[in-house]
């Protein structure tokens, strides 16, 4: 590894920041951590070049959109079915969000938001016809909780 790429407990610090807030501002983080501005707007700027820091997004309320359902779904595929392919499949299904791949069993782990169950039953039913699922079994998401800071 070299000196660009070490990581340091600022560093994480201001991951941290950015993690809870994306919107934050490169002030604000000075005075958290202790930096002057511009040694806040190097240490980020760095982090996206190495590679650590690679996009922001925005955090939305999916039930205000009208998906209040989540679910996570497992498939099993063909044995013959390569990763790329257990990918497109999945992808192209405007109500998945994140599709992970697995080694063992299941072979995917499909994350997905719907209106409703009907809704859900729907793009189950979309997930089985593909021709190479060859098994399936859905995890509703009663709640949830994500590490942001």
């Amino acid at each position: 590894m070299s000196d660009n790429s070490v990581v340091d407990e600022t560093d994480r610090r201001l991951l941290d920041l950015l993690r809870a807030d994306g919107r934050r501002t490169y002030s604000e983080m000075a005075v958290e951590v202790g930096l002057s501005v511009a040694a806040v707007k190097r240490r980020v700027d760095r982090l996206r070049e190495i590679g650590v820091i690679t996009g922001f997004t925005v955090q939305v309320d999916h039930a205000k959109l009208g998906q209040g359902v989540e679910a996570f779904i497992e498939l099993r595929f063909l044995g013959t079915t390569r990763v790329s392919e257990i990918v497109r499949s999945v992808s192209t299904i405007p109500e998945v969000d994140a599709v992970f791949t697995l080694a063992g069993d299941p072979d995917a782990l499909v994350q997905l938001r719907v209106r409703d169950l009907a809704h859900l039953q729907q793009v189950i039913d979309t997930l089985r016809r593909s021709g190479v699922v060859t098994g399936t079994r859905t995890l509703m998401v009663l709640g949830s909780w994500e590490r942001r800071g």
